[in-house]
């Protein structure tokens, strides 16, 4: 869903803004929307990922988003969080810390994994973990759109969790049954 998601971030970030994108590994989701930014900031915890970011001509700082960010506060117009989430051990210390470093008025974009779905759910009660986000070890959050949803409204207003997959208007309309991806986008107060 590379280009869906792609083309949701790049559709909200305004042009010449201050974007600072968390777990952005290789810059591969990073270079949607590079070129409509004014500049973009990249965070993630593996060096070599960050070396082939660089050549998108992103400043880019290695971290573990778990830890400390050092990173000056209501300081950026957009926050990405695309991809990432689900793989960190306290979602909720992650969004204070979006919370943070966005200017008032800023948004919080980003995207999940939908494990949850009714396709996820009949591949669990078959006992396969085959073709759903319990598959990636590395998942260690999964996220319902009402865990999701009152994630962000705990520090955000304006908050959208919007459905996303093959389904299409279904996906939207009725995001945690058929969605594939949770798309999401909040402003900070």
């Amino acid at each position: 869903m590379q280009e869906e998601r792609g083309g949701f971030i790049r559709s909200r970030v305004r042009d010449g803004s201050k974007v600072l994108d968390i777990g952005c590994r290789d810059g591969g989701l990073t270079a949607e929307y590079v070129g409509k930014a004014g500049s973009v900031c990249g965070l993630d915890i593996d060096a070599g990922a960050l070396e082939i970011a660089k050549k998108l001509g992103i400043e880019t700082i290695q971290v573990d988003l778990n830890g400390p960010w050092n990173i000056e506060p209501r300081s950026f117009d957009h926050v990405v969080a695309a991809e990432v989430v689900e793989h960190l051990y306290y979602p909720d210390e992650v969004f204070r810390k979006i919370a943070e470093v966005l200017k008032p008025g800023g948004t919080v974009l980003g995207t999940v994994p939908n494990a949850f779905s009714l396709r996820n759910r009949a591949r669990y009660l078959m006992a396969s973990k085959q073709h759903t986000p319990l598959m990636d070890p590395t998942h260690i959050n999964h996220f319902t759109v009402r865990e999701l949803t009152g994630l962000l409204e705990a520090r955000f207003t304006d908050v959208r969790v919007i459905g996303a997959g093959r389904l299409g208007k279904l996906a939207e309309r009725f995001p945690q049954e058929f969605a594939f991806d949770l798309f999401f986008e909040a402003t900070a107060p």
